[in-house]
């Protein structure tokens, strides 16, 4: 295994997005009205079936707004898939903003009042792979903070869904037996103080008192059977980033986990969406894009 980690390696630069959002709700068996946008780009080649990826947003943020600070549609556009973000929810019902995801262990109303999400992002699968091109093969989970918590608990219990997760600044939040292997990508801020690295009380609006980050992926290392690894890998091009891979996973899969020195809870490599925002999560990583890194590594992932 190489001790190079290049971040963009399978991900192309996003290109201007020229395709179609969509916007549409379900009810779900707790009687729920529940929000998502879907993005379909342009560039898909008719008769292909192409991958899916839900993206979800973080504590107090929305679908749109995640869709905007990501860029995943761009990238979405120059890489050939389909990407869903999907609404969270508050303790007014209807709201459209300023919304909490289930993951267990946080965040806010969607986790006291037990809110499926898990349950509400199945369907929101299964609706789409019913009507849209999509190789079931290939469905990933990306996520920021509750999101990536969130993403974490659907790699736990939805492993017949999802074949891989890429999130950003979270933690393993549930007891975790997942029934199939799940590739793992993990991008943590070493300056984060929403989610220490260490774990501890965090200083975000949650009150939770958190994990370390580093055990979410040694966990799936773990479940993964992977037999090749911890192996430390360093970014020539910035010193900052390093990333520790682990490899020889049951079903092709494979973990890595890369910290950023510096680098505050703010999603990486975009600019966020208020000055609000970064009162709450400091100022952005400039020098790594998350979500080209997380397209990189879940456009790497075999078919299973």
């Amino acid at each position: 295994m190489s001790t190079v980690y290049e971040p963009y390696a399978h991900a192309r630069a996003a290109i201007e997005p020229r395709g179609t959002t969509t916007e549409a709700s379900i009810t779900t068996p707790d009687g729920r009205v529940r929000r998502y946008r879907t993005y379909v780009p342009a560039s898909l080649v008719p008769g292909t079936n192409v991958p899916l990826l839900v993206a979800l947003h973080g504590g107090l943020g929305w679908g749109e707004q995640f869709e905007n600070n990501s860029g995943f549609d761009g990238l979405a556009e120059s890489n050939q898939f389909i990407v869903v973000y999907p609404d969270g929810t508050n303790a007014q019902a209807g709201s459209r903003k300023l919304l909490t995801w289930n993951g267990g262990m946080c965040c806010g109303p969607a986790a006291a009042q037990n809110v499926d999400d898990v349950g509400f992002v199945s369907q929101v699968i299964d609706t789409l792979s019913a009507a849209m091109p999509i190789d079931t093969r290939r469905v990933f989970a990306t996520g920021h903070s509750n999101g990536a918590i969130l993403a974490y608990r659907l790699a736990c219990e939805r492993s017949d869904l999802i074949s891989a997760i890429g999130v950003q600044a979270g933690v393993l939040g549930v007891a975790c037996t997942p029934t199939k292997p799940v590739s793992v990508f993990h991008l943590h801020g070493l300056a984060d103080t929403n989610i220490p690295i260490d774990g501890g009380k965090g200083s975000g609006v949650s009150g939770v008192t958190f994990p370390s980050p580093r055990e979410a992926p040694q966990a799936f290392a773990r479940a993964n059977g992977c037999t090749q690894g911890p192996v430390d890998q360093g970014d020539p091009t910035n010193p900052d980033v390093s990333a520790r891979t682990w490899a020889g996973c049951a079903a092709s899969r494979a973990v890595q986990f890369v910290t950023v020195a510096g680098a505050s809870h703010a999603w990486m490599g975009h600019s966020g969406t208020a000055a609000a925002s970064t009162s709450l999560v400091g100022t952005p990583y400039q020098s790594l894009d998350a979500s080209r890194a997380i397209w990189s590594f879940l456009a790497a992932q075999p078919p299973r």
